[in-house]
């Protein structure tokens, strides 16, 4: 505890880890492009290099607070500073700034802008890179790389994956996959928190707007939109709402303006998920198959087990995720010459995540060889399609998704945060959905936003035995630690992002502020408004089953990850 002043006030400190936490407590927003909240201090740009009253200059990031500390965050010496730094960073910079992806929101962008940086002094003399657009869903330009290295660490340190790394030294110094490999052949699940952590252009999302414009114009197409849960609490603040409010009405109204036949609401599917999944689970409790039972919405975190955790791979759920099983069962209902009426169908799925990408093209998400999700769409993309089109969003009049497939539960909307997936499993579990038992099961310690979380459930004179985890590293020690022994689960749910799809590697970022908090709370009122809470009350959904999915379960519902 102490007080150091800054700028002239005295602000108080408790356990804030270093100067920069206590400068942004009192308002200010001192510069940065290396810090995350979640990873040590690095100190690789210096921007937010502040000056004591004896003259010494140190990064706040790094400089542990002490009581009595006078600080100042501005100075004519400190702007200067701030100045030569943006200049050298931009001088060895891919200035393209009218065609770059991130134009607009790039944090180096906004801090030339910011501190009035309006000549480069100084020549380009890095030697330029290739763009590497390899994978699915990520692209890299090395050349508007500025060597923060939050790439490198979230990967490392958050992920636990270690697909990018930093290469040479000095003026060379460049950050690389392994022998500067394409980072499709590496080790990248595809979840793309290096984007979410990058301040530049440096690292962006692959994109498929023109894909879906092309096919929204054919008149003999088709075009099936669906919208994951974590989407609608991600997009309204970039058009002025509040932050985290639920958007998914307005949704379905610009994208039935934009030109799509039919918007469909994933909590459909995630019904479906929540069907076929707890019904998995009780047949391996039963049977004594093999548990843990690993959930398998996620696809990073699918791919984390393919690649390096195979032995793992028989525990993984046959289900497919709700993007998959929407995409199987809507492929399917226009199979129906009837339905078809002689157009072809294109499927796109609006998602959180970058992964879904690679998803949509993994073989064992196609039926009878056919792809089934033919685009996918983050967030972000969302978000400019939009714009794109010049729609007042916020003006918008909300409208439901369509039938058959524009229907959910609660336990549906819950899939976009972590533990949602679990809780909704516990729920279908239950004998019945009246607010003390719904209140119990958000008691069991299946919320929040810690890491890894461990808890019991009595069912059927079981303790169920459950592991929710998010974020690739905090997975790899559940898996570890099952592996050696240590620990013992009946079921293991994984999100490869903190906190859930809500802050997936496809969804808008706000340089230095974290909506973790926000989006979900915005979640948990959309399942709170929900008219019921788990499938079994889903009426459109169990008719479905009755009619053309009956027979059909296992054949669009599930696949296998040998």
């Amino acid at each position: 505890m102490g007080t150091i002043t800054v700028d002239g006030r005295q602000i108080e400190f408790t356990n804030e880890k270093n100067v920069l936490s206590i400068i942004q407590k009192a308002g200010i927003d001192l510069p940065t492009l290396c810090y995350h909240k979640d990873l040590p201090a690095f100190g690789a740009c210096r921007l937010c290099t502040v000056e004591d009253d004896r003259g010494r200059t140190f990064a706040a990031c790094s400089e542990e607070p002490r009581d009595g500390m006078v600080i100042k965050t501005t100075s004519p010496k400190l702007l200067k500073y701030r100045r030569m730094i943006i200049e050298l960073l931009l001088a060895s910079h891919d200035r393209e700034c009218t065609t770059c992806d991130e134009s607009g929101s790039c944090t180096l962008q906004k801090l030339a802008h910011r501190y009035g940086v309006t000549n480069v002094r100084f020549a380009n003399t890095r030697e330029r890179r290739e763009i590497d657009s390899s994978s699915p869903s990520i692209v890299r330009d090395p050349n508007k790389c500025v060597l923060c290295g939050n790439c490198v660490r979230v990967c490392d340190e958050i992920q636990g994956i270690g697909a990018l790394g930093f290469s040479f030294r000095g003026t060379d110094a460049t950050v690389l996959p392994a022998f500067d490999k394409p980072i499709a052949e590496t080790t990248c699940v595809n979840c793309g928190q290096c984007r979410v952590a990058c301040p530049t252009g440096a690292i962006t999302i692959h994109t498929s707007m023109d894909q879906v414009w092309d096919a929204v114009a054919d008149p003999d197409t088709r075009v099936v939109a669906q919208i994951a849960p974590a989407v609608r609490v991600a997009i309204g603040d970039a058009f002025g709402m509040k932050i985290g409010q639920d958007v998914i009405g307005r949704i379905v109204t610009a994208l039935k303006r934009m030109g799509f036949d039919e918007v469909y609401d994933t909590i459909f599917s995630a019904d479906m998920t929540i069907l076929e999944e707890s019904a998995e689970f009780l047949e391996r409790v039963k049977s004594g198959g093999t548990l843990p039972l690993l959930t398998s919405c996620c696809p990073a975190w699918v791919k984390l087990i393919t690649d390096q955790y195979k032995d793992f791979i028989p525990n993984i759920s046959t289900c497919r995720s709700p993007q998959g099983m929407m995409s199987a069962a809507v492929k399917e209902y226009y199979r129906d010459p009837e339905r078809a009426a002689g157009k072809k169908t294109v499927m796109v799925s609006f998602m959180p995540c970058t992964a879904k990408k690679y998803e949509a093209k993994r073989p064992n998400s196609f039926t009878n060889g056919e792809q089934d999700t033919d685009i996918v769409i983050t967030s972000t993309e969302l978000i400019r399609m939009i714009q794109n089109y010049g729609l007042d969003f916020a003006g918008l009049e909300p409208q439901k998704a369509d039938d058959p497939f524009g229907y959910g539960s609660g336990g549906g909307v819950i899939f976009g945060v972590t533990g949602g997936v679990t809780e909704a499993v516990i729920r279908r579990l239950m004998p019945d959905e009246t607010p003390e038992t719904l209140k119990m099961i958000a008691e069991s310690g299946v919320r929040g936003l810690d890491g890894i979380k461990e808890f019991t459930v009595p069912y059927n004179g079981i303790d169920v035995k459950i592991c929710v985890a998010s974020g690739l590293a905090n997975a790899r020690k559940v898996l570890d630690s099952v592996r050696a022994g240590e620990k013992e689960y009946h079921l293991i749910e994984v999100m490869a992002c903190r906190g859930g799809c809500v802050m997936g590697g496809g969804q808008p970022v706000h340089n230095g502020i974290y909506l973790t908090a926000e989006r979900t709370e915005g979640i948990y009122e959309a399942d709170e408004a929900a008219e019921v809470k788990k499938p079994d009350a889903n009426k459109p959904l169990l008719s479905l089953y009755d009619t053309f999915l009956g027979g059909k379960e296992h054949h669009l519902l599930h696949n296998e990850f040998y």
